[in-house]
């Protein structure tokens, strides 16, 4: 008896199975990329990773190129940055917009 034939994923399902790839920095294996099934199994794997990924905290502290800028920046005009702006990059950039 013949096995049924798989079918093609569809071009929606492969460009979500490409973002979510793109995302995690993974490899969609070429076999799994061929077959609609594989490919749906592949992305529910990769999807549950990318939203736990994206549950974790993240860093808002300011990057190092904002205070070094900032440093700069209160240097010349004789000024101290706040230390509450090298806690969070949003308040360091309204620091620096406001002191250019």
């Amino acid at each position: 008896m013949a096995q049924p034939r798989s079918l093609p994923p569809t071009p929606k399902q492969t460009d979500y199975a490409r973002a979510i790839a793109s995302k995690l920095g993974a490899a969609i294996p070429a076999d799994v990329a061929q077959d609609r099934a594989a490919l749906s199994g592949w992305i529910g794997e990769h999807q549950a990773r990318l939203k736990a990924r994206a549950t974790q905290p993240r860093d808002t502290r300011a990057t190092s190129k904002q205070v070094a800028y900032a440093e700069r920046i209160a240097r010349a005009k004789r000024r101290s940055v706040p230390d509450e702006c090298f806690r969070d990059a949003g308040l360091m950039s309204a620091w620096i917009s406001s002191n250019r």
